[in-house]
């Protein structure tokens, strides 16, 4: 960077102000990764909780201790080590004192430190007491005993850990959540004897995979009773990547007819859950619940009961649908990021990370054992020094009296190091009267012994080893504790389709000429009584149930779907087609259908061409539509017609000018979506024009009658007399009496009712 700067005519250091720009953001970048958001492979700690605990045990609040002020404390650990927000700070104890947030809690905390239901309800610090919990051990245990690298704080009066000597990997225990700068952190928390399990495990086979300790550490295990409902394989994928998703699922069970859930997913509020729950009762999206209570107190945390509307509601179907729709089911995602022994962020695996805390635990548990190897040697050499100061006692003792300087004196005289004779120095005369050789030898022979047995792990991988082994066991036994989150293969969740829970009420949908649509309870409606817009009239109806999907057709071809209990009543003029879809501009609707997804509707353009078609085909989850259709140019799509029967029915075609055809409705084809094939032939020329198109289209079966309107008049026509329109597809047809060529509609008049 110095390259970079420049000096200008006034003196002034200069630097252009990207390259500035870049390495301040660099800078925070790396910051924030390292020295914030990550915690590290070592003890599993972020800066700030490492700063806390550290804070805490010099303040000597062990768990023998008693509990001191938590705002007492917070001000030591901002004074000294971490220079930040109180209020940060303090939110961070309070997550390493909560059990239902931490698995291996590290603080122990009177007074309001929050609840399952609202983590953040913690009182203030000057309110609670803290203490460190016996856990804390795990990663305080060995800090003054060499094991430690040591760095000054921010202003460089006192000394700081840089990470925590932990006997256990705390980073996999307690798991941890951050975000950095363009990465993230997520790690769940696991067992305790499954990960020191796994260790053991990693130490006599250096060589595992992650498929190997999969068979030991099953998953992770969240300090919640909730299942965890990911598959198998799915977990071993995430160890394998260091990267996926989990789901977790509450638990329920059945109780005198009611349903009770008793465990909640991890971070997950009780208080959320009702409230979702009661929001889909009060909107009647799940009548077979007709009650919800919360009965949970400080035996039972989580109590949460639904009472059915009877017996005869599946208990399975109704959670089935809860977890899909509320917080009962929850997903989290996975992330193993930490900052690992090379002081670098990385995604790692399971196998990685255990071996990479093991090194680390192995060069600590080295370093222990040297510091007090360092130790003993110097303290045999001290012992020897006393032992020629018992030797010559006398000697020794009017040296000390007389010698202007004794340690010179000492030296020359005894031939001892002057670190020898500081120790003897060190002695009152009385205590120095007092040295007693039996006490000396006796202290050398359990040194040297200690010595021999320190060096002998040292030059011995093995032992070693096996050293490591012994204290994970200690740990483990001393701290472990049974999974609490049991793992189950469950389906996966599906909620209810709406119509499922929607009552089969007859229902009569009214498409009116601009596009405005409404739904009228009943069959037995006449459309064109009811009140419309001014300038505005009746275009078609469909009669179905309220549990169906009505379809809309607009002037472009686009198909429309619509839940039909989501449409306005019919009650006022009901609501324009346009605020519900997406329809291209100038497009107009056309045709309304409803009815089961199955039944068959011929759908045509005034071309003269068509095909027929399902319900179901029709269907569009898009609010834009799907396209169905496809109109020759000039041309416009008409209103689609029913289909009853597709192999007997005939089709009947009307043009503006007269000509009539009729046609077994089988030769045209069953297509999900185009333009189809030819029902009358038009001239495509004439249609473009507007000379000649299609003015109705019905289909109707061997012994219904069809009526003509032209004007005022009508004219109508048996079975016997549509012989003489009979044809083939795609025919011109024969023209219509006179008088009658002119044709407004047609009608069908069946001989039987249709249902």
């Amino acid at each position: 960077m110095n390259e970079e700067i420049t000096i200008n005519e006034a003196g002034i250091e200069q630097i252009q102000l990207t390259r500035y720009t870049e390495k301040a953001y660099l800078n925070y970048s790396m910051y924030v990764i390292n020295d914030r958001a990550l915690p590290n492979v070592g003890d599993g700690l972020k800066p700030v909780q490492r700063r806390i605990i550290y804070a805490m045990s010099e303040l000597g609040l062990k768990a023998s201790s008693k509990f001191k002020k938590s705002a007492r404390t917070i001000g030591d650990v901002i004074g000294k080590f971490h220079p930040h927000g109180d209020s940060a700070c303090y939110e961070a104890m309070v997550l390493m004192a909560q059990s239902f947030t931490y698995r291996y809690p590290l603080v122990d905390g009177q007074g309001n430190w929050g609840s399952q239901d609202d983590p953040k309800s913690f009182a203030a610090m000057r309110y609670t007491e803290s203490r460190l919990k016996n856990y804390a051990d795990v990663l305080l245990g060995e800090l003054g005993q060499g094991t430690v690298d040591w760095r000054m704080n921010f202003d460089g009066t006192l000394e700081e850990p840089k990470i925590l000597p932990a006997r256990l990997p705390n980073v996999l225990l307690n798991g941890g959540t951050g975000i950095a700068v363009g990465m993230a952190t997520d790690i769940p928390p696991h067992n305790l004897k499954e990960v020191a399990e796994g260790c053991l495990y990693i130490l006599d086979n250096p060589k595992a995979t992650v498929s190997d300790l999969c068979s030991i550490i099953k998953g992770p295990d969240y300090p919640t009773k909730a299942e965890l409902t990911t598959p198998r394989e799915d977990i071993l994928e995430l160890y394998k990547n260091g990267r996926g998703s989990l789901k977790a699922r509450a638990i329920f069970k059945k109780e005198h007819d009611d349903i009770v859930i008793t465990a909640l997913p991890y971070q997950v509020s009780g208080a959320k859950v009702l409230e979702q729950i009661a929001s889909q009762m009060q909107k009647k999206k799940l009548p077979m619940i007709v009650d919800l209570r919360d009965e949970s107190d400080h035996e039972n945390p989580t109590r949460i009961v639904l009472v059915r509307k009877s017996n005869r509601v599946d208990i399975d179907s109704v959670m089935s649908h809860l977890f899909s729709t509320t917080d009962l089911e929850k997903s989290y995602r996975v992330n193993f990021n930490m900052i690992g022994n090379d002081s670098r962020p990385q995604v790692k695996n399971l196998t990685v990370i255990l071996k990479e805390w093991l090194q680390f635990r192995q060069a600590t548990v080295r370093r222990r054992l040297q510091y007090r190897l360092d130790k003993i040697i110097v303290r045999l050499h001290i012992l020897e020094g006393l032992m020629v100061a018992f030797l010559n006692i006398d000697e020794v003792i009017r040296i000390v009296r007389t010698a202007d300087e004794p340690k010179s004196a000492l030296i020359q005289k005894f031939q001892i190091s002057e670190q020898q004779a500081e120790a003897i120095l060190d002695l009152k005369l009385r205590q120095l009267a007092k040295l007693e050789e039996i006490k000396i030898k006796s202290e050398q022979d359990d040194l040297g012994t200690e010595r021999k047995s320190i060096e002998l792990l040292l030059s011995s991988d093995a032992r070693l080893k096996t050293l490591i082994k012994n204290e994970i066991k200690e740990d483990a036994e001393r701290f472990g504790d049974d999974r609490i989150s049991p793992l189950v293969v469950r389906e996966d969740a599906k909620a209810f389709d709406p119509t499922q829970i929607l009552s089969s009420d007859p229902i009569t949908i009214i498409l009116s000429s601009s596009g405005w649509v409404r739904a009228a309870k009943g069959h037995d409606i006449d459309p064109k009584t009811l009140s419309y817009k001014a300038g505005d009239s009746f275009l078609q109806a469909a009669a179905g149930k309220i549990n169906q999907t009505a379809v809309f057709l607009d002037s472009t071809g686009r198909s429309y779907s619509l839940s039909a209990h989501s449409l306005p009543s019919a009650r006022g003029q009901g609501e324009p087609l346009s605020g519900k879809v997406n329809p291209p501009s100038g497009a107009t609707f056309e045709g309304v259908l409803i009815g089961d997804e199955n039944l068959e509707v011929l759908l045509t353009t005034d071309a003269g061409y068509g095909f027929v078609s399902t319900i179901q085909n029709l269907f569009s989850k898009n609010k834009s539509g799907k396209s169905i259709l496809r109109a020759p140019k000039g041309s416009k799509v008409m209103a689609p017609v029913m289909v009853d029967n597709y192999k007997e029915d005939l089709v009947v075609s009307v043009t503006n000018e007269g000509r009539m055809l009729v046609f077994p409705l089988k030769s045209l084809p069953r297509l999900a979506k185009g333009k189809g094939n030819k029902i009358i032939s038009i001239p495509s020329a004439r249609v473009a024009e507007r000379i000649e198109f299609v003015v109705a289209v019905e289909v109707l079966n061997l012994n219904d009658s069809l009526v003509i309107f032209s004007g005022k008049r009508h004219h109508n026509l048996k079975p016997s007399d549509l012989a003489h329109y009979a044809g083939e597809r795609g025919r011109r047809g024969n023209k219509l009496p006179r008088g009658f060529q002119n044709v407004d509609k047609i009608e069908v008049v069946p001989k039987v009712p249709r249902v």
